[in-house]
């Protein structure tokens, strides 16, 4: 899909907003944007203008969000930039969004631990393990989502202190 694809290091404004859809979860959230510069003079960080973006995310990347976001929390955002113009209260409005690809902590400013999700959908699993418990011998993942299967040969592993 074709559209302008940006990369933006900055913090979460607002608390994750999630609601559940027809076609799967979204989330939304607004995102704080400031860039620092050094002052030549003084030998001083200044922090420039901050730019205020809404982040959008659908389905799993939604649920996502929703579980590990928190305000405040240093996060990198990559996905397409939307740009649209609105009239409110007799003006025109500019609105500047992005639906995101991939949100993740910035692990330049902190530490975080990945726990992997797995999703199925009942009704296709059971078919596929004969309706009791383990996984047949043929299950392949190709009951699940391709971002929703687990990686081959990676296991869960406890956070080094």
């Amino acid at each position: 899909m074709n559209g302008t694809m940006v990369t933006l290091v900055g913090n979460a404004a607002t608390a994750v907003e999630f609601r559940e859809t027809a076609t799967g979860g979204m989330a939304r959230f607004r995102f704080a944007v400031t860039p620092r510069r050094r002052d030549r003079e003084t030998q001083l960080w200044t922090d420039g203008p901050t730019s205020f973006y809404t982040v959008w995310a659908w389905r799993t990347l939604a649920t996502n969000l929703a579980a590990s976001v928190a305000i405040g929390e240093p996060l990198v955002v990559h996905g397409r930039l939307k740009i649209r113009e609105e009239e409110r209260d007799g003006g025109r409005r500019t609105f500047v969004d992005v639906e995101a690809v991939a949100v993740g902590h910035d692990l330049s400013r902190g530490t975080s631990a990945f726990r992997r999700v797995i999703r199925t959908e009942p009704a296709l699993t059971s078919a596929l393990r004969g309706g009791t418990d383990g996984a047949s011998e043929d299950d392949s993942g190709a009951s699940r989502g391709l971002s929703e299967a687990p990686a081959e040969g990676v296991t869960e592993r406890a956070a080094v202190s």
